[in-house]
């Protein structure tokens, strides 16, 4: 490795710490700006049914003292910081005295199983579209890629209910919903694991569908800038293979579609998060919508934190693939 390669990979390190912790700081800070206290809001529900004021305050401090309210602020964020070192995010209120690590767990495998290969496999598709856009013009580029744009353009959520009013409703071909039928029990079997297959198709389509077209669109005006710079015209005249040229063409019309990518992939997440809780499925937006609405804040605090730091993970890979794989990163660090 260059010393210019180490720079730049030094300086998208720092970056990222540093967003990181902006991260993190603003995940502990916003949820005790809300209005209320979250442990009163749950002692509200708690004591509906209790009679004994004594017992009320006791349980009330019981829950200070568990959550770490009765400490100062810049002690409590030391604390925090302290627990997600050690991977803890505290406890549920509402499923006390469950970890919200536990809950996590649980969560965290299907919304990455779901997103990472949706996303990649979008990116993937459209930039095939695209390319071959800008190669074969006529009936393609002027059927095709429309076509693609104009699915792309419809909202995470309506593609969700579109496809799930046709094929789970209509047709019924797939399920409503659900990771896996709630009579089925998770165990390793060819059985369960073809529910799990069933289940995957709607929220997996949904999220392809709707990255195919802004990446379609990316790829094909930069091929077709590509065609038509200054080498191509003088490697064609020198006689070299067309599809030699083609390959080096898409090549350099791809460096700009993974900064593309990078820059995209929080708003395709959030996107993929909806087709999530509109699908019923087990993954982060699910639990992020259940949070909500019964008021769980170490729950809330902790899949946002998640969902930004997966936002920042991947941008930092994308930009590492990018300074190795193109030359001109590197070319203005030595200048």
């Amino acid at each position: 490795m260059n010393k210019a390669l180490r720079k730049y990979l030094g300086k998208k390190a720092l970056w990222f710490v540093i967003t990181l912790f902006c991260a993190v700081l603003l995940n502990f800070i916003l949820p005790r700006l809300m209005p209320g206290d979250p442990v009163s809001s749950i002692m509200a529900q708690l004591a509906r049914g209790m009679t004994d004021a004594g017992a009320v305050k006791r349980v009330l401090d019981h829950y200070v003292e568990e959550f770490g309210i009765n400490q100062p602020l810049h002690q409590q964020f030391f604390i925090y910081v302290g627990n997600l070192l050690r991977g803890e995010f505290g406890r549920s209120f509402v499923e006390y005295p469950r970890t919200v690590s536990d809950i996590l767990v649980n969560a965290l495998p299907w919304t990455i199983g779901l997103q990472l290969p949706a996303i990649l496999t979008g990116w993937i598709i459209g930039n095939i579209l695209g390319a071959i856009a800008a190669y074969v013009r006529k009936g393609f580029d002027k059927v095709v890629l429309p076509t693609m744009l104009f699915v792309g353009s419809i909202p995470a959520f309506g593609m969700a209910i579109i496809l799930l009013s046709i094929f789970a409703i209509n047709l019924q071909w797939l399920p409503v919903g659900g990771g896996y039928p709630h009579t089925m029990l998770p165990s390793v079997s060819l059985r369960f694991f073809a529910s799990i297959i069933r289940h995957y198709h709607l929220p997996f389509w949904s999220i392809v569908l709707i990255s195919i077209g802004g990446q379609a669109i990316g790829m094909r005006s930069m091929s077709i800038y590509e065609l038509n710079a200054d080498y191509v015209k003088y490697s064609r005249y020198m006689g070299i293979k067309d599809r030699k040229i083609v390959g080096y063409v898409f090549r350099n019309a791809m460096l700009p579609q993974v900064t593309g990518l990078a820059l995209s992939i929080g708003t395709m997440i959030g996107g993929a998060l909806v087709a999530e809780i509109i699908f019923s499925y087990p993954g982060l937006g699910s639990t992020m919508l259940a949070a909500i609405n019964q008021n769980d804040y170490p729950l809330i605090s902790a899949t946002t934190l998640i969902i930004t730091l997966m936002v920042l993970v991947i941008v930092f890979i994308l930009d590492i693939i990018y300074g190795i794989i193109d030359p001109r990163v590197k070319a203005a660090l030595i200048d």
